[in-house]
């Protein structure tokens, strides 16, 4: 996959109990492409993100399901889908975890040559809620 798209991605976190939220923005250069159906946006993790020499492909499934999927030395599974909840892999720096992944909205706007995809979801781990998170991505060819 080429990389000759401009990629904008958006994260927004509100942990549980807060009031505050943290965002994190990072625009990078990425490949994008739709192949049987379904869009695949990947990039390359920055020492900025914390992941850096780590590849994230983002795939995009009907509009109802979003995967997020890192790999290089941390490892990761994200599955954001409507109507259901995902038990997910994630490691960070501290370690490896497991949660629980739950979708609220994901609205889709991608085509053949870019656009932007907006999906929120929960994380819990078991039966305590850790935070909502909103995530934009937007694509466009570079110039």
């Amino acid at each position: 996959m080429r990389e000759d798209y401009l990629i904008s991605i958006k994260g927004t976190m509100l942990p549980a109990g807060e009031t505050e939220k943290d965002t994190v923005e990072l625009v990078t250069r990425g490949g994008f492409v739709r192949r049987n159906g379904k869009f695949f946006i990947s990039y390359a993790e920055t020492e900025a993100t914390g992941y850096q020499g780590n590849v994230t492909t983002v795939r995009v499934e009907d509009g109802h399901k979003v995967s997020m999927l890192r790999h290089g030395s941390a490892p990761s599974q994200l599955i954001i889908e409507r109507g259901k909840r995902h038990v997910c892999h994630y490691d960070t720096s501290h370690g490896s975890l497991s949660l629980g992944v739950a979708a609220d909205e994901i609205d889709n706007r991608l085509t053949e040559h870019g656009g932007e995809i907006t999906f929120s979801y929960t994380l819990d781990s078991g039966q305590e809620h850790l935070s909502h998170n909103q995530v934009k991505i937007t694509v466009q060819e570079a110039d």
